[in-house]
């Protein structure tokens, strides 16, 4: 199999109301990246999730978001370095607590959403995001977009001592920069299985996909993702492993 992994948004569920296939999911993934309360998720969800996960010997990620349950912590808000530091803290113990009851540790940190957007758009939110990683512990990595240009973000996590993987998605358009096309753009989103597994495969052996503008890049990264909340996700896992175990 390629060397990259292959990991999936789960978790997402909060009381009664369900989003995806979480138990079938975790049959074809390598990391799960489990919300944490904020933009999804309650405590009896993350219980449940970090028990499946650990169940299945999946690498768990803490997938903090901004408190926006109604927006699915997609929406922007306004919080300073320090307040971004904190609130990732905050969740990244609330999970880490579940794992503990099992012997297990939170393995890395994904944010979620808008987060994640203004960590790889914005200098001083990357290294707050750093930060947090740095004060939970030692070693902790950081998943990050993996942009056209990596040496910033690899100068100041190395300063701080923190490891990143970067992060390509299977099933999201891109810009020519090699940022994700903003939600808002119609075909932001891919939805054609054939699609998404199609470049996921060419991520993950290093040949060139498509932008939205028609141009073309190639994206150097460590995971792959495939979002739990798509409808064609459980059949794209299933394509998608089998198609990275064949390279």
């Amino acid at each position: 199999m390629a060397t990259i992994q292959l990991n999936c948004d789960l978790g997402e569920n909060f009381g009664l109301y369900t989003l995806g296939d979480q138990t079938a999911a975790l049959h074809y993934v390598d990391q799960v990246n489990l919300a944490c309360g904020f933009h999804a998720g309650d405590f009896s969800v993350m219980a449940r999730s970090v028990a499946d996960a650990v169940a299945h010997n999946l690498s768990i990620g803490a997938h903090p978001g901004y408190p926006d349950l109604q927006g699915f912590g997609r929406r922007a808000m306004a919080f300073s370095p320090q307040e971004v530091t904190d609130l990732m803290l905050y969740q990244m113990g609330a999970l880490n607590a579940f794992c503990l009851t099992h012997g297990k540790q939170i393995d890395y940190v994904k944010p979620h959403g808008a987060l994640y957007h203004a960590i790889y758009k914005d200098s001083e939110m990357l290294e707050a995001a750093l930060k947090a990683c740095k004060q939970f512990r030692e070693g902790l990595p950081l998943m990050t977009l993996a942009v056209a240009d990596p040496a910033t973000v690899k100068a100041k996590a190395e300063a701080l001592g923190v490891p990143v993987l970067f992060e390509a998605f299977a099933d999201r358009a891109y810009l020519p920069d090699a940022t994700l096309s903003p939600r808002s753009h119609p075909d932001a989103v891919h939805h054609d299985q054939t699609r998404i597994v199609q470049q996921g495969v060419a991520i993950a052996s290093g040949q060139s996909i498509t932008t939205v503008e028609g141009e073309s890049i190639t994206l150097h990264a460590d995971t792959l993702c495939v979002h739990g909340d798509n409808p064609t996700s459980l059949a794209v896992l299933k394509s998608l492993r089998t198609a990275l175990e064949d390279l």
